[in-house]
């Protein structure tokens, strides 16, 4: 046979890996996919589904199944999509049970803390005059807005997480493209920060980061969303001891530089994810389109 013929005659599995969104986490993903001979794989963050094509669905899927939970990820299998009365596709997995309503709760906690303290540490960071300060603040309320986006995309249609997905990106782009602007002109004052107030504020968000997943704890096993929680939670704590470490190096220097060093850091990584979300979303939305054409009127 042919590899044009082989092309033709391969099958489309997509799934749904609950909880996964981020780009890390997709390239895993997509890694794992291709370890067992899977070359045709896309892996959205903005909707968390796994596209791939196989010529041989009985034996590779399986495969694809054992090597991706096998590094710690759930999959839910979608059956052929249904185009609804509003030209959505609906691909929602049969079983949503894992998400509990204690779970649920949980998430709400996370939400609250992310965003109550992104709210005061941007008043830290203006009180403080710290650009760093002010980024990870942007970092907490992002983290808490993506999160009550996601409880409240639960049961949702691809089309509609695409959505919902595009929206985020769209607003994570815009707070790096303003912290950054800000940074610029602060480069500009040369206006060094209160060092002692930036770094009290960076070591309670530390802190706060860690308590964020206490309420996760009890629903550590069986569900990618809390992976998902602990990867942000890993990649904030670094980000906040960047912050503590730029304080010292603040008064240790008598300069700002360490300060908007970090906050372009900060902000440059807002800029990546933001541009993973908004490429995926767009990506998902144009896969439903082309559905939505095929399907029977």
């Amino acid at each position: 046979m042919t590899i044009a013929a082989s092309t033709n005659n391969a099958e489309t599995a997509r799934y749904r890996v609950p909880g996964m969104d981020c780009p890390s986490c997709a390239a895993k993903i997509e890694k794992a996919a291709r370890s067992v001979g899977v070359d045709d794989v896309k892996v959205s963050t903005a909707t968390q589904v796994m596209t791939l094509r196989v010529d041989d669905p009985e034996t590779r899927l399986p495969e694809v199944e054992r090597a991706v939970t096998g590094i710690g990820y759930r999959l839910d299998r979608l059956d052929a999509p249904s185009v609804d009365a509003e030209g959505d596709i609906d691909d929602l997995p049969k079983d949503l049970s894992h998400i509990t309503p204690a779970y649920k709760r949980a998430l709400w906690i996370v939400v609250a803390l992310n965003v109550g303290y992104g709210i005061v540490e941007m008043f830290g960071g203006f009180l403080s005059g710290s650009q760093a300060l002010k980024a990870d603040a942007l970092d907490f309320l992002g983290d808490g807005l993506i999160t009550f986006l996601g409880i409240l995309a639960i049961g949702w249609s691809l089309v509609w997480r695409a959505r919902s997905a595009l929206i985020q990106g769209l607003f994570l782009g815009a707070l790096g493209l303003g912290v950054l602007a800000n940074t610029a002109y602060r480069v500009l004052v040369q206006q060094q920060p209160e060092a002692e107030l930036m770094g009290l504020f960076a070591v309670i968000a530390l802190v706060v980061n860690v308590v964020a997943v206490l309420p996760l704890l009890p629903y550590r096993t069986g569900d990618a969303n809390v992976r998902a929680v602990w990867l942000f939670s890993r990649n904030d704590a670094i980000g906040n001891a960047a912050v503590v470490v730029a304080a010292g190096l603040v008064a240790w220097t008598a300069s700002p530089w360490p300060d908007l060093v970090v906050a372009v850091v900060i902000a440059g990584l807002f800029l990546q994810s933001s541009w993973s979300i908004i490429r995926d979303a767009r990506s998902d939305l144009n896969e439903a389109a082309s559905a939505s054409a095929r399907a029977p009127a």
